[in-house]
């Protein structure tokens, strides 16, 4: 049935929220940024200023809306995005385990922890 969208499944993530990421395509491509926000049902980040969009909003002085353009970020796939080492490198992530038998996430370029 043509404009039926059956639900993504849900993808494994290994970005995790307060990462720091580069995007890698798109159109903000180059851009760095915190992750804000990850959905793991569509597979999307949101991340700090990275995939603003405008909206224009009308007044309300009943809700105390103040109207204009406001600019708030969208999401963006986790496929576009690389984990930033605390040098600044952009990697893959792998894991390991840990001192204690937990496993932790690690750069696959530098082979430091990322917390």
């Amino acid at each position: 049935m043509p404009g039926k969208r059956k639900p993504a499944e849900p993808v494994k993530i290994k970005i995790h929220k307060n990462d720091m990421v580069k995007v890698i395509a798109g159109r903000d491509k180059g851009k760095t940024g915190r992750v804000l926000e990850v959905n793991r049902d569509t597979g999307r980040l949101l991340v700090e200023s990275v995939m603003l969009m405008k909206r224009h909003t009308r007044p309300n002085p009943a809700k105390q809306i103040k109207g204009g353009i406001a600019e708030k970020e969208s999401s963006i796939h986790a496929s576009n995005v690389m984990v930033l080492t605390a040098g600044g490198v952009p990697s893959r992530i792998g894991s390991k385990v840990g001192e204690g038998g937990r496993r932790v996430r690690i750069a696959r370029k530098t082979g430091e922890e990322l917390k």
